[in-house]
């Protein structure tokens, strides 16, 4: 699929991978709208892009936000042939802690967010999606999930955050396909340790010593290589049904 003529959807693309997602996007010639629920930060980067992004406030696990994004999207745009799901949420809490046990609360809002929030946009993108015209491969869309190295070798306290991107590594093949027939293809991105606003409380001493931890390069991964990966796949037609780890060839340890 050529990326100028893509208009995506980016989840959490206010800030972080989801922010570098739509600037590669908009910067190839794409057009993007910024899912979003940071109002500040979206409709700012909304206005320094400007027509070729549109920003709407949402969130993901609401059937009807969605739902109203989606048609205002298309109102705007007259299609969206890419989802790119990079919204979530992370906590570090062991199931047996000083406090006591882990709260049922916080994991349901991690698999809320990370997994039923990834779900509900898929199948709601994909069922607008499948009206779109065909190229010539008879590819109609494609779909990006962000699941985590945190999914095949999570650490301790990752428990519900391992558990929500494990769940979405498990959807990628069974949801590719079923979609195939209509000309939609399914991937998942695994990013190991990227400086994203979830590191952005540490100090730089700090994030140095993380990122010596990657085999190679010996450095935390900039989003913007999150956003060539995007582009990749999106260009690939052959790339499906995946998940690809983005990672420098980094296993995290137990702790």
């Amino acid at each position: 699929m050529d990326v100028r003529n893509v208009v995506a959807v980016v989840t959490g693309g206010a800030s972080g991978l989801g922010e570098a997602t739509v600037r590669t996007i908009v910067g190839k010639g794409g057009r993007a709208i910024i899912a979003d629920r940071d109002l500040e930060k979206g409709r700012s980067l909304a206005e320094e892009l400007g027509s070729q992004a549109l920003f709407h406030k949402v969130d993901v696990t609401s059937e009807q936000q969605v739902s109203n994004m989606l048609t205002e999207a298309i109102s705007h745009f007259g299609k969206v042939t890419a989802l790119v799901n990079c919204a979530g949420v992370a906590i570090g809490e062991k199931v047996l802690n000083k406090e006591g046990v882990h709260g049922l609360a916080s994991f349901q809002n991690v698999i809320e967010v990370n997994l039923i929030g990834t779900f509900n946009m898929i199948r709601l993108v994909s069922e607008r999606m499948k009206e779109n015209g065909s190229n010539d491969d008879g590819e109609r869309g494609v779909i990006i999930n962000t699941a985590s190295i945190a999914a095949f070798e999570g650490q301790v306290g990752q428990a519900a955050y391992s558990a929500s991107k494990g769940g979405v590594v498990g959807l990628t093949l069974p949801i590719s396909r079923e979609l195939a027939r209509h000309g939609i293809r399914v991937m998942t991105i695994a990013p190991g340790l990227f400086d994203t606003p979830m590191f952005e409380t540490l100090p730089d001493s700090a994030k140095k010593l993380l990122g010596e931890t990657t085999p190679f390069p010996m450095r935390l991964g900039h989003p913007g290589e999150y956003g060539k990966l995007v582009h990749s796949i999106i260009d690939n037609p052959m790339l499906n049904g995946e998940v690809i780890r983005l990672d420098g060839a980094i296993r995290m340890q137990p702790n």
